[in-house]
């Protein structure tokens, strides 16, 4: 699965997110992928990665193998 690909499934679910997708391995297996969006805001961490997921529909576990997960809501100043 490409970055890029990991990226729009996010945005589409979350069109205000911010989206930053690294490569861990090289191999377009193992991700990395920081979300930061204002709807995490007062939301737990647990939902706020179950957004993310429900966003990959399912391909968690099978097209990507993995993906380690950071989320936020965005820094007020």
């Amino acid at each position: 699965m490409a970055a890029d690909e990991i990226k729009a499934m996010i945005r589409d679910a979350i069109p205000d997110a911010e989206v930053e997708i690294t490569d861990l391995a090289g191999d377009g297996d193992h991700y990395a992928a920081r979300v930061v969006s204002e709807s995490f805001r007062g939301v737990p961490r647990v939902r706020q990665h179950q957004a993310v997921y429900a966003a990959l529909g399912g391909r968690m576990g099978g097209v990507l193998h993995a993906l380690q997960l950071t989320t936020a809501a965005p820094v007020q100043e």
